[in-house]
């Protein structure tokens, strides 16, 4: 028995290990290098290089995952910020009737292909998130486009209900 939870205790050990480098949490800013951050956090899904040599990366973590990290790199090549962004301050970025597809990739990363729907009789494509709410409850935030423009139409968020009962599942930030 002594050696069961032993055992356990080191599996659950390691895996919190491996996930120290999920979100960056290791990673110092203005001291760790873009080689760095792509050495803990993996290859970036996406990769954004500015005029002033500023770069962002996007790091998905889903289907099942409820974040996104943009990794900010300073022109000097050091990490600027690490931050999550499937949260409200970010949806709220997202301008219906004004914001485009690029916009909302460099504000939120990729959505899960899995989750993309096009509507042929709106003309809409829909492109959707899969986060924790500010009620710890698993959500999904949606924006719709028009299929033509790309321009956003529209967005929402709503709680994720499952089980026969349709109950929300609890999630950690």
């Amino acid at each position: 028995m002594k050696a069961l939870r032993h055992f356990f205790l080191c599996v659950a050990a390691a895996l919190l290990s491996s996930c120290a480098g999920y979100g960056g949490s290791g990673l110092r800013p203005g001291i760790d290098t873009l080689a760095e951050v792509i050495a803990t956090m993996g290859a970036p899904a996406m990769r954004w290089s500015d005029p002033d040599g500023r770069i962002q990366l996007a790091y998905p973590r889903g289907p099942s995952g409820t974040q996104t990290f943009m990794a900010h790199i300073r022109p000097d090549g050091r990490l600027d910020r690490i931050e999550g962004v499937l949260d409200a301050r970010h949806f709220a970025l997202i301008e219906n009737g004004k914001s485009t597809q690029a916009d909302v990739l460099r504000i939120l990363g990729p959505s899960f292909p899995g989750w993309t729907a096009y509507f042929e009789a709106r003309n809409e494509l829909v492109w959707e998130w899969r986060f924790c709410n500010d009620w710890g409850q698993m959500a999904r935030f949606d924006v719709l486009f028009d299929g033509t423009t790309g321009v956003v139409r529209t967005t929402y968020q709503r709680t994720e209900l499952v089980g026969l009962r349709g109950a929300s599942l609890s999630c950690a930030h």
